[in-house]
């Protein structure tokens, strides 16, 4: 599962990165300010939590049942939240009005935020060595 986490983490790193530089160059030219923004949004919070995945993936603090829950929680969050963004975002340049799917957005954001409350319970329900 940790190599699993790992390659999903990098992947979303890496097409944050793409997207950034596609928003800021690509799109430059064909969106207003507001829009770039707010695509601009969805590549922030893809890459918050392709470094919430590193470490998730990478650690041996998180319990393996809760990186489980953790993994799947922040890709659907992030492909409902961050995918709906970039959608909308870009809505004038498409045939397919992604205003119609936009309630997904908060679904995909409540999603990341049980993602980072699943962590928090991890943290509490793991005893401390030191205590």
């Amino acid at each position: 599962m940790n190599k699993k986490i790992l390659i999903a983490a990098t992947l979303l790193g890496l097409t944050s990165v793409i997207l950034g530089a596609f928003g800021a160059h690509g799109l430059k030219e064909l969106l207003p300010v507001e829009a770039q923004q707010t695509f601009e949004t969805g590549v922030r919070y893809q890459m918050y939590h392709a470094i919430l995945l590193l470490f998730v993936g990478s650690t041996h603090l998180v319990q393996q049942k809760f990186k489980k829950i953790i993994f799947y929680f922040t890709l659907i969050g992030l492909l409902f939240f961050s995918g709906s963004i970039y959608g909308l975002a870009t809505n004038i340049l498409t045939s397919f009005n992604f205003k119609s799917i936009a309630f997904i957005t908060p679904i995909g954001g409540l999603l990341l935020i049980l993602s980072w409350g699943i962590l928090f319970v991890n943290f509490v329900k793991t005893p401390s060595k030191n205590d």
